[in-house]
């Protein structure tokens, strides 16, 4: 019994020593790698081109430029990913345009917004301001005329005093959820291309447009358009009582220097959706 024991001691001591030493297995490592489009994270996506990032994590700073934002009345809360910038009431974000999107002659914009219904006036998303005219060089806006389960989307480009217009277009069921929104133009086509949670709902040509040419784009704003501000972004013209201000979030503010392909922009949006 003794030269039994003596065997089986070392052996159990050798066993548990070895039990001790195995890693827990962890089921995660064996799952294959996230992949979408050919891209595991947002940062992936035309890098080269992505020209202007607000990700409005507990800050109004531009990360590419470091452009920093002046708020009246907005705020942070809960992001898409993060914090996002909060607008309720007259409230908005000034900033000086970064240098490189005054300069702009294709261009693809992305961003989230969770918005409550615009019930007084139109609100505005984003504005890159045109400081001598009624309308800024790029305005993303929720067009009045909506409803409880509609928002009406609208774009305007403005191209060395040209107007290219795009919208209305019908957004259904968004109001108070996280919606994505893009919008591209590519200028050896002269084409736009307008898209909602990844999916393209339109394309429009503006025959002749060619290279966008900015005019007076020193300013933008977000959450409401460049005349609803105080002072006026432009020296053209005021408040008016059929425009209003964003009462939701923005949250992951991308502008390249390209039209990105349909693609890239249903791939940025689904790992934006995921946090990556």
């Amino acid at each position: 019994m003794k030269n039994l024991l003596n065997k089986l001691v070392p052996a159990l001591v050798v066993g548990s020593l070895f039990a001790a030493c195995q890693k827990k297995f962890d089921e995660s490592t064996y799952a294959p790698k996230l992949n979408i489009g050919g891209y595991t994270s947002s940062d992936e996506i035309a890098t080269s081109n992505l020209v202007a990032y607000w990700s409005f994590d507990n800050t109004l700073t531009e990360s590419k430029s470091t452009t920093a934002g002046t708020s009246t009345g907005s705020g942070f809360g809960g992001g898409l990913k993060g914090s996002a910038a909060t607008f309720s009431g007259n409230s908005y974000i000034v900033s000086n345009t970064p240098t490189v999107l005054q300069g702009l002659k294709s261009f693809t914009v992305t961003m989230w917004v969770k918005a409550n219904q615009n019930t007084v006036g139109i609100a505005g998303l984003m504005d890159i301001a045109n400081t001598n005219s009624f309308w800024g060089n790029m305005t993303v806006f929720f067009e009045n005329g909506g409803s409880a389960d509609v928002a009406k989307l609208k774009i305007h480009v403005n191209n060395n005093g040209a107007d290219g217009w795009l919208g209305n277009y019908d957004l259904n069921k968004i109001w108070g959820v996280w919606t994505h929104i893009a919008v591209s133009y590519d200028a050896a086509t002269s084409t736009f291309r307008v898209y909602s949670n990844g999916s393209k709902i339109a394309t429009q040509v503006q025959a002749g447009f060619g290279n966008l040419v900015f005019q007076n784009a020193t300013k933008m704003s977000f959450g409401t358009v460049q005349f609803q501000t105080t002072p006026s972004l432009t020296t053209n013209h005021g408040k008016e009582t059929w425009a209003d201000y964003l009462n939701g979030s923005l949250d992951e503010v991308r502008v390249y220097n390209i039209a990105l392909s349909d693609n890239d922009i249903t791939s940025l949006m689904k790992l934006e959706g995921k946090g990556k």
